[in-house]
């Protein structure tokens, strides 16, 4: 639990701010907010996954190379029996 010391002179509402921004760095609203109601197991795993799942497209995201003024053509292929690579031999 977070704890602030009210200095001398200081007006509570300072003191009063201190300790609103300890609580948040601490998480202790989230986690009370988290605990009000009792989360199922599946649910917990999907809120993992979730969590996981933005972490990494978000490292994703930061590692990608910036291509500056340049995009990425989508190559346009007619597929793999386009002229008869894939038919046998002869006539269809």
């Amino acid at each position: 639990m977070p704890t602030v010391r009210v200095k001398e002179n200081e007006p509570i509402e300072v003191a009063l701010r201190r300790f609103k921004r300890s609580c948040e760095k601490a998480g202790i609203l989230t986690e009370t907010r988290r605990r009000e109601f009792r989360e199922k197991p599946t649910e917990e795993r999907k809120r993992k996954a979730a969590a996981a799942r933005k972490r990494f497209l978000k490292k994703m995201m930061r590692d990608m190379p910036q291509r500056v003024g340049q995009q990425q053509k989508k190559e346009r292929g007619r597929g793999e029996f386009a002229r008869g690579e894939g038919r046998a031999s002869g006539s269809h």
